[in-house]
């Protein structure tokens, strides 16, 4: 049966959001190392059927308003007990200061006793942000004490070349690299390769799309210590999962 429609109205102007969380765990070190937050609709709908129903006018409030539901609602379901981050998506190129756009941020922050250091804002959409003001945004939210990581990363031009002029706090390598990476061996060499240049730059290295033992271990062969997928941990509305054992 097919899916219906969402209104685009439905979402303006209050943006009724739930928030599913899912785990990124240290594999050598034990233990939960962030909680991402993924947008959910009132009944489910995924992120990207969310994101598709939100006009231009209206990204900046949508913005703004999973910022705060993602701290509020992680607080809600307990991370504030956990020593673990919370890594929240967001839209860079709504951005016009970083400073003055992340005060309702700071705020929900302090509300709910979360401190800043425990944000990961994580850069999507990279093409749509320049230079200059991606510099800015990750100098300010550092000063913020919040940390930065770019999101579905690879061995393109515009991947490796960011770390010729940024350094984030970490990067999640594209799912499309981590699937199946046990049994590709090109796919291996280019995370070996991705996970030489951030350990030298004393960048985190996250594998998003974990799927199944063997990528896991294969992984965690290569250094990669921070793992992210359904192996792990299915997302979970409203609660924090638990990593799955065995």
């Amino acid at each position: 049966m097919q899916a219906e429609p969402i209104c685009p109205q439905a979402y303006a102007p209050d943006f009724d959001l739930a928030m599913a969380f899912q785990p990124i765990v240290d594999v050598v070190g034990g233990g939960i190392f962030a909680y991402e937050a993924l947008v959910r609709g009132p009944t489910g709908e995924g992120a990207e059927a969310i994101l598709a129903a939100v006009t231009p006018e209206q990204r900046y409030a949508f913005d703004q308003k999973c910022r705060v539901t993602a701290i509020r609602e992680a607080v809600k379901a307990g991370i504030g007990a956990t020593s673990a981050r919370l890594a929240i998506n967001f839209m860079p190129d709504v951005i016009s200061d970083p400073m003055a756009d992340s005060e309702a941020t700071l705020e929900a922050a302090k509300e709910t006793g979360l401190p800043p250091e425990r944000l990961i804002f994580e850069f999507s959409g990279l093409d749509r942000l320049d230079s200059s003001r991606m510099a800015d945004t990750i100098s300010a939210y550092r000063r913020m004490g919040m940390m930065t990581s770019f999101d579905d990363f690879d061995s393109h031009a515009d991947g490796l070349g960011l770390l010729g002029r940024f350094t984030p706090d970490m990067i999640k390598l594209n799912p499309q690299l981590v699937r199946n990476l046990s049994s590709s061996w090109s796919r291996r060499l280019i995370v070996e390769k991705i996970a030489t240049v951030t350990h030298r730059l004393g960048i985190r290295l996250v594998a998003e799309g974990v799927e199944n033992r063997s990528d896991s271990d294969k992984l965690r062969s290569l250094g990669i210590r921070y793992q992210q997928g359904y192996h792990i941990a299915r997302p979970a509305v409203g609660r924090l999962p638990r990593p799955f054992s065995g």
